[in-house]
């Protein structure tokens, strides 16, 4: 079983998401559990203080480092009596980036993994420095909070825990799972608005239903990733496919180049 333990301002957040879909009946199967906490719950006022003005001025509020650490603490003795070790996460835009293979890496996890929400403008610093929390990041841009990157973590890598997707399969055709992108998806009716569906779906010839697929995975890396080929070691297939895509990217481009000019004479 797959165990997180949220730590934030908002639990209610975690919950509306908790409570559909894939993740539902992951801990409906009992093959994920997870318990969310207010950090409000481990302040020691009656106003359950958890913000404060930060020392130097500047805008905003911070988090204060009092109530994270009761919370962890709490989770530690808890882990302790039951044998387990817990595993600090705290979605920061300076973390290192979250990607298939680190939510790979988390999905064999059999320890209980605890995930800070930071809000605000940012956590009291001595959190980093007195529990040394490994720090992640989903992208290179700012949100309200860690709640939504928590749900990402949460999300990508409890789908890869056996028996949580219905069909195994899905998760090797996925993007990213050999580091490419996917290819394109249809399904009936044949023709929607005046757009119908490629012929090779309709062929009933899976060896070159197979070959389309792949084909199109590696079209769309080199168009849209290309990064994610550079250091790829490719198969003899593979390259004959990607030189057939990279050759057919030269003829259009040729063509479309012909045609503007064309117009423009």
């Amino acid at each position: 079983m797959l165990r997180f333990d949220v730590l934030t301002l908002f639990p209610d957040m975690m919950s509306a998401v908790m409570g559909h879909s894939i993740l539902k009946r992951a801990r409906d199967k009992g093959l994920l559990e997870v318990r969310v906490h207010n950090l409000r719950d481990y302040t020691d006022d009656r106003h359950q203080t958890v913000d404060d003005v930060p020392y130097g001025g500047g805008a905003g509020m911070v988090m204060k480092a009092e109530p994270i650490f009761r919370a962890v603490e709490a989770l530690e003795r808890e882990a302790f009596a039951q044998g387990e070790r817990l595993r600090l996460l705290f979605p920061t835009p300076q973390g290192r980036p979250f990607t298939h293979e680190y939510a790979q890496q988390l999905a064999t996890e059999r320890c209980r993994m605890v995930i800070l929400c930071g809000h605000y403008e940012g956590v009291d610093e001595r959190v980093r420095l007195a529990l040394s929390p490994e720090e992640i990041s989903i992208g290179d841009y700012v949100l309200t909070g860690g709640e939504l990157p928590a749900l990402v973590l949460i999300d990508a890598t409890s789908r890869l825990v056996p028996g949580i997707l219905g069909d195994p399969q899905s998760l090797k055709e996925e993007s990213f799972a050999d580091s490419l992108l996917e290819y394109p998806h249809y399904t009936r009716p044949a023709s929607v608005r005046g757009l119908g569906v490629p012929d090779v779906l309709l062929s009933g010839n899976h060896e070159a239903i197979r070959l389309w697929r792949r084909k199109q995975a590696l079209r769309n890396t080199y168009f849209r990733r290309p990064d994610l080929l550079k250091n790829r070691i490719l198969t003899v297939e593979d390259q004959r496919l990607l030189d057939e895509v990279i050759r057919e990217g030269v003829v259009a481009t040729s063509t479309h180049n012909r045609e503007e000019g064309g117009r423009r004479l």
